[in-house]
């Protein structure tokens, strides 16, 4: 089994793909020094096994890697991400 993340910039999305196979997705809008993590999405025959952690976990990596952009969590599942991981609380902003 083959796990892929990617980032879609044109798309505005993080994925994981696995096998091919578009598995979660991860949709932001960015405005001005912050980016929105808006919905996240996991194929409903692969929910249950985490693929959404992983890919909100690539996400968060990958913006806290390109400098001083701020995450806002207007997602519940990212909120929940971030209440889980309070370690990474000061990439957010409101």
């Amino acid at each position: 089994m083959s796990s892929e993340f990617s980032h879609e910039p044109d798309a505005r999305r993080y994925v994981l793909r696995i096998d091919g196979e578009l598995v979660a997705v991860v949709d932001y809008v960015v405005l001005g020094k912050s980016i929105s993590f808006t919905h996240t999405y996991t194929a409903p025959h692969r929910r249950g096994h985490g693929y959404a952690a992983e890919v909100v976990e690539f996400a968060v990596n990958d913006v806290e890697a390109s400098g001083d952009v701020r995450i806002v969590p207007m997602c519940w599942y990212v909120g929940e991400w971030f209440e889980k991981h309070p370690e990474r609380a000061g990439l957010l902003t409101r």
